[in-house]
């Protein structure tokens, strides 16, 4: 049987049947999940292979494999963990004001989403950006994301986002804690997800979700994540992380596996200084290769709790 998986808590895991439309509670079959080295090895929007063994039960013995996901680095496993799977397009939640729009969360965000779209939803619009924050949002625009400014309070873009961005459409909602992500899922579903204020010491909001859902729309269905702080990038190799930033893919340096930072022949350095690549973007850029060399080398790394 075939199951897509709605929400996973404690490796328990509430799912559709593909096959009959039932609902099954499912476990994984002992506790190796072959070919998996993640974190969690299950995610939201998975489908997964296994067989029932009630009438609403099931065991679970592989996945599909994904065409798309976000994946992030788990710092305390030391693996990676996908939360979510098999997305149209992951739209990345940011804020004007409490918490502050962050560019630097974004870059790490767009470089942990593959095989899928990215769009970049402004929630808080009606408070607006200041001049650093609403030239970084051009940026994105001018490196061909697709941008939409929102407000769940005035219902600012609302309908836009639905007809435009959404209709016909898988997508995964993910954002920090704070910037409204559940509230704006609640206007866009009409559902009344707990949400949650924003701590006043770190000017960051509190975990309002806890684990990852699939949630289903009119004509449209949304994958809703765990609000966090910061987000570590998945990604082993750095030249996947350069791909990440389309200013940098391919600048003219003369070896194309170029890292762009003053390697022979690389022409970025120059680019940054005479603003053709934005400054603050390519600093985020190099701390992100930074954050990698400080990972401990795979072979020092824990087992998957799970199996290889």
């Amino acid at each position: 049987m075939r199951f897509l998986i709605l929400k996973s808590v404690n490796n328990v895991y509430s799912s559709i049947s593909l096959d009959d439309g039932k609902s099954y509670t499912c476990r994984l079959k002992g506790k190796v999940l072959k070919g998996s080295n993640e974190y969690n090895p299950v995610a939201v929007g998975d489908i997964a292979i296994g067989d029932s063994y009630s009438e609403n039960e099931a065991l679970i013995t592989s996945i599909e494999e994904r065409r798309s996901g976000f994946t992030r680095w788990n710092v305390k496993a030391s693996l990676n963990q996908t939360i979510a799977a098999n997305q149209d397009q992951t739209a990345i939640v940011l804020s004007s004001v409490s918490p502050p729009f962050r560019p630097r969360f974004v870059d790490r965000a767009i470089a942990s989403n593959w095989g899928c779209d990215i769009l970049l939803i402004m929630n808080k619009a009606d408070f607006g950006l200041d001049e650093f924050e609403a030239e970084r949002w051009d940026l994105y625009k001018e490196l061909g994301y697709e941008t939409i400014e929102v407000s769940s309070y005035t219902g600012k873009g609302i309908e836009e986002l639905k007809e435009k961005y959404l209709k016909n459409k898988v997508t995964a909602f993910v954002g920090q804690s704070g910037v409204g992500k559940s509230t704006l899922i609640n206007t866009l579903l009409g559902t009344e997800q707990r949400t949650g204020a924003v701590s006043e010491k770190y000017n960051r909001g509190r975990h309002t979700t806890n684990h990852s859902l699939y949630l289903k729309g009119d004509d449209f269905s949304l994958i809703d994540t765990p609000g966090v702080r910061e987000i570590q990038v998945p990604m082993e190799e750095m030249i996947s992380v350069r791909n990440s930033f389309p200013e940098l893919i391919d600048p003219g340096c003369q070896y194309p596996d170029c890292l762009h930072r003053g390697e022979d022949g690389c022409v970025v350095p120059d680019m940054v200084e005479d603003g053709r690549i934005h400054y603050d973007r390519y600093e985020s850029y190099l701390r992100i290769l930074e954050s990698l060399e400080e990972r401990k080398p795979l072979w020092q790394r824990k087992k998957n709790n799970y199996g290889k």
